[in-house]
């Protein structure tokens, strides 16, 4: 499946909060859906939902308009909808069907997600007796019930602790090996760099980065480098790198990273730091991380 999102525009009164959204998913792989908080990014997938309707713009899948009602389709929203008094079982299927699922399937589905992430035995307690992360646990039970072709994951792993992330983990892993089409959005960007191929990140109501995750990374790097050096060579690694212009050079816990203006080919970089009996240790490509690339392009709007 290939979902188009499709130049969306959506307005509150006269605020403008989605300017000329547009960006694809593909089934089989994660797409990590990005922002500060207020960006847009709730806005733009409860209108994918038809929780309200866009201005303009399009979401197509396949080639259709995409009708939320027509698929089978998992939401996990980051403000939680379901019901602290109820019985969860009961809750689970009530929500299943609301989604069109049937009765038996939906029932062994249920047994099934609660044994996965260890709940089974509170299958018939109200939600409210629950720690908060087994509730999330069950919130995001509540979204795969359906057996859904399409997971819409927002803020999947709030509450969790390091073992509950992991079953998450597992069960992210799973979905997209399924051929799922899935839209997971985080300010955890661990989490995103260790499920998504692609990223799109918004900003104050428009798209301002999309694409390949690993490509953008590539991009990003470029003129920098990865190294680390004898702590005594500094002075000489520092003269050598004099040579190729002005360079900048900042050290984090395990080595340095410097930026070379130009195209000099790392190789010369490489062979210039040895003739100069420059102590390397390490040399490799620069590639930043999400986190990095979230505040380089979305932090300077504060």
């Amino acid at each position: 499946m290939k979902l188009e999102v499709k130049n969306i525009h959506k307005s509150f009164s006269d605020v403008k909060i989605l300017k000329d959204i547009s960006f694809e998913v593909e089934s089989g792989k994660a797409m990590g859906f990005l922002g500060r908080n207020g960006a847009g990014k709730t806005t733009t997938l409860r209108a994918l939902m038809g929780v309200f309707r866009q201005n303009q713009g399009e979401f197509i899948l396949d080639g259709k308009i995409f009708r939320p009602e027509d698929y089978k389709v998992g939401y996990l929203p980051e403000e939680r909808g379901m019901y602290p008094k109820e019985e969860i079982a009961h809750q689970l299927e009530y929500f299943g069907k609301l989604r069109g699922g049937d009765k038996n399937e939906l029932r062994r589905n249920i047994d099934y997600w609660l044994d996965r992430v260890d709940l089974s035995a509170y299958k018939k307690k109200k939600l409210e007796t629950l720690s908060k992360g087994n509730q999330q646990k069950i919130q995001i039970v509540q979204s795969l019930v359906n057996n859904p072709d399409i997971v819409i994951l927002d803020e999947p792993f709030s509450g969790l602790d390091p073992v509950n992330s992991m079953v998450l983990k597992d069960i992210i892993v799973e979905l997209i090996s399924d051929n799922k089409l899935v839209i997971f959005s985080s300010h955890q960007m661990s989490y995103v760099e260790e499920f998504c191929d692609e990223i799109t990140l918004i900003n104050q109501g428009e798209i301002v980065l999309t694409g390949n995750l690993s490509r953008i990374k590539t991009e990003r790097g470029k003129n920098r480098i990865r190294l680390s050096a004898a702590k005594s060579d500094e002075n000489m690694l520092r003269k050598a790198l004099s040579s190729f212009g002005e360079t900048h050079i900042r050290e984090d816990k395990t080595s340095y990273i410097v930026h070379v203006p130009g195209e000099d080919n790392p190789s010369v970089i490489m062979k210039r730091l040895l003739e100069e009996g420059v102590e390397v240790r390490s040399f490799s490509p620069y590639l930043p991380s999400l986190t990095e690339i979230f505040v380089e392009t979305a932090g300077d709007k504060l």
